[in-house]
């Protein structure tokens, strides 16, 4: 059970003593940055790294950065890429094998040491839910991913709420945002970033004991109640700021009752199958296993990486590839995404960040075609 809520006021100019606090603690801080033009999650080494005065433009099929009027450090959608890269790697060393100056075959275990402690500043309502869904594919069935597994126990979560949303946004359609909600998706620390006339400064809130010890540690203050008026009109705010929009009512019955919908050849007809959609999104988890082997042929390898639908040997069995049309590729991504996902795990495996929208190149827009299927 969480603890009672508790909130504080962090300045700004203070906000180098969370970093400090969590290095202490043996945690390398992963947060978002600019960099190539983009912001993008990585390991942070202070508070300077991050993205202040800059916020995001995703709209379908686009992306780009503009500076801010103001020196906020959150004031963009989500980062371009996914907290799901550091408990769910690109690509995973499974084991090794070789051979001895005298011929004896020898194996060796692949990435099992013990992973980093990792705190995650700056994850999204959206992204929480996403890592929950994740949770329950790699950790909540009969068979436990080993790897996944270690690397959630090891992660922290600062959890920050939205002040403004994007283009491509629709985490209210979702009810996955915009304020994150510990009873939910749980988290350790959360703040919301306040910028106004009173100031820049944090308003934290513990949601685990771990999280009320970083609270002991840090040079807080007691929030007063206009700050707290002012933290809920921002997310009111952020929440009637929605670029996009998705019915959910009787979605998943629409899906699996069109499956022959001329719409789908229609997409098809656009679709580059590059499976950039895959890629970005915070909950796909699709893998494969490739074997490589030194060109000596005296030791080889066994790695685990990042796969999509959208790959036309992904469904490969003998005889060829099971979904042969850009078509069915694409319709098998979407209708288990938003109607197939509920039978397997109980609820969407979409959270509404965006992300696939911005990042498709031909600008293809999931909500835009589950609009379509239900279209006579």
């Amino acid at each position: 059970m969480s603890p009672p809520s508790v909130q504080s006021i962090l300045e700004r100019d203070r906000l180098q003593d969370l970093f400090d606090v969590l290095h202490r603690r043996g945690y390398t801080v992963i947060g978002p940055t600019v960099r190539d033009r983009a912001i993008v999650c990585e390991a942070l080494r202070a508070a300077s790294d991050l993205p202040e005065g800059w916020e995001d433009v995703p709209e379908a099929g686009s992306y780009r950065l503009r500076r801010r009027p103001d020196k906020a450090l959150f004031g963009f959608t989500v980062p371009t890429n996914s907290w799901k890269e550091w408990l769910h790697p690109k690509r995973l060393k499974l084991l090794g094998a070789g051979r001895d100056g005298e011929g004896n075959l020898h194996f060796t275990p692949g990435d099992d040491a013990e992973p980093p402690k990792l705190a995650f500043l700056g994850a999204r309502s959206c992204e929480l839910h996403a890592i929950a869904i994740q949770d329950r594919v790699f950790l909540g069935g009969t068979f436990v991913d080993p790897h996944y597994a270690k690397r959630r126990a090891n992660v922290l979560i600062i959890a920050t709420n939205c002040g403004r949303a994007g283009g491509t946004c629709f985490c209210v359609s979702m009810n996955t945002g915009p304020s994150v909600d510990g009873r939910r998706t749980p988290f350790d620390l959360s703040l919301t970033e306040l910028l106004d006339d009173s100031g820049h400064r944090f308003l934290l809130e513990a949601g685990s004991q771990t999280g009320t010890a970083l609270l002991d540690e840090l040079p807080v203050r007691e929030v007063t109640t206009r700050e707290l008026r002012a933290a809920r009109t921002l997310l009111d705010n952020t929440a009637s700021q929605m670029g996009r929009s998705l019915e959910t009512q009787g979605l998943a019955e629409t899906m699996l009752q069109n499956l022959d919908h001329p719409r789908w050849q229609q997409v098809a007809d656009r679709c580059l199958n590059c499976a950039n959609c895959t890629m970005v999104c915070p909950t796909c988890f699709c893998t494969t296993v490739e074997d490589v082997t030194s060109l000596t042929g005296d030791h080889a390898e066994r790695w685990r990486r990042w796969d999509s639908c959208f790959n036309l040997d992904f469904t490969w069995m003998h005889g060829g590839p099971a979904r042969q049309s850009a078509r069915s590729r694409y319709r098998q991504w979407l209708t288990h995404k938003l109607a197939t996902w509920h039978e397997q795990f109980g609820s969407s495996g979409c959270v509404g960040c965006g992300r696939c929208i911005s990042w498709c190149p031909v600008g293809i827009d999931l909500t835009e075609e589950a609009r379509a299927l239900r279209a006579p």
